[in-house]
């Protein structure tokens, strides 16, 4: 495979650093729906760490951040990261004094199957890392030796807290000369569209690498009544026409963003779904390949998908195969039980961009 530059020609071997919450996921076995359940399997994940477990399964020097009550639920979190060789060192083990409801946030699965679709409920208000204060953190000292930051729309939703320390991560990694990438990642559950604009707006001037598709109209600009607000317009399975006017608008309004990246999916039903994606880089939309398959567990599809395309730049693929290898990052996920893209070896990945299924021996 044929490489070209990544991002910054600076980054020989990288070292990653992300920041977010970790929490218990409960999933009732066989499909079940949890008003009829007697059992759960227990697993962990997370938007920012399921993008560390899969670069750290890619060969990438990864590290995840985060805060998590010191019992038992908060280290056997951190001890799964570990397993797959994310490095954990600066997470915080919080005590009742650092977080008063000393809790490990939690989420519930319904696993869709069929015309079903999957359903999360989530338990994550006044976990430890909603109360624990921020202000204690040397952020130059954190991002120190890294090359790459990632973050994303979730932990700012958490609380202010969590908000003013993304904030203040953008701005320390812009100015130690960290490349940024940030997933949008809008959950309604948990902050409104409008406070979800208010902080996306504060925080893209210090992004160079754009994921997911809410971030093309959460931005705030009370003089452009045009394409300010594309909450009503933009397609969930836009055309490349469609796709490629967003993205060169929204490359004139941040010329930091050296890269927009987003995933489109197709759901035929709750069981088989297809996926493609839209890349801008270089000043040129790219399009992927689609791929159709079916589903054996969606959850963390989309941090796949970021991992995928994070890797690839790392690694200097040319923009095509950027593209397909995130999207095919992704694809496999839908085959793999838990959050994370646990594929330890580039190769299957790139074997599924060339469209090849032959076994390996």
């Amino acid at each position: 495979m044929e490489h070209s530059n990544p991002i910054k020609d600076s980054v020989g071997s990288p070292k990653f650093i992300t920041f977010g919450e970790i929490m218990l996921r409960l999933t009732p076995p066989n499909y079940d729906k949890i008003r009829v359940a007697t059992s759960f399997e227990a697993s962990y994940g997370g938007s920012e760490a399921n993008v560390a477990l899969g670069l750290a399964n890619l060969g990438i020097d990864s590290t995840f951040f985060t805060v998590v009550p010191n019992n038992s639920l908060g280290k056997s979190a951190i001890r799964m990261l570990r397993s797959n060789d994310v490095h954990c060192t600066p997470v915080i083990l919080a005590s009742h004094q650092d977080a008063p409801t000393h809790r490990l946030g939690t989420y519930y699965l319904e696993t869709g199957y069929g015309i079903r679709p999957s359903k999360v409920t989530y338990d994550r208000r006044h976990s430890a890392i909603t109360e624990y204060d921020f202000s204690k953190v040397d952020l130059d000292q954190l991002l120190d030796g890294f090359d790459w930051l990632h973050l994303s729309g979730i932990t700012p939703a958490l609380s202010a807290s969590c908000a003013e320390f993304i904030l203040a991560c953008l701005k320390k990694a812009n100015e130690k000369g960290l490349t940024v990438s940030f997933d949008g990642n809008f959950r309604s559950t948990l902050w409104t569209w409008e406070e979800a604009r208010d902080f996306c707006t504060k925080a893209l001037p210090y992004v160079n690498v754009l994921l997911g598709i809410e971030p093309y109209h959460l931005w705030r600009d009370e003089n452009d009544h045009s394409k300010s607000d594309w909450k009503d317009g933009v397609p969930l399975q836009p055309t490349y026409e469609q796709q490629d006017e967003i993205f060169q608008v929204f490359a004139e309004r941040y010329p930091n963003i050296q890269c927009i990246a987003r995933h489109v999916r197709f759901a035929h039903t709750g069981s088989e779904n297809s996926l493609m994606a839209f890349m801008w880089y270089q000043n040129h939309t790219f399009e992927s390949r689609r791929f159709t398959f079916n589903i054996l567990d969606r959850v963390g599809a989309g941090d796949a998908f970021a991992s995928g395309l994070i890797y690839a730049m790392m690694k200097g693929y040319k923009p095509m195969d950027m593209i397909n290898f995130a999207v095919a990052s992704s694809v496999i996920k839908h085959t793999i039980r838990g959050d994370a893209n646990i594929t330890d070896d580039a190769e299957s990945i790139q074997a599924l961009m060339n469209m090849s299924y032959d076994i390996k021996r």
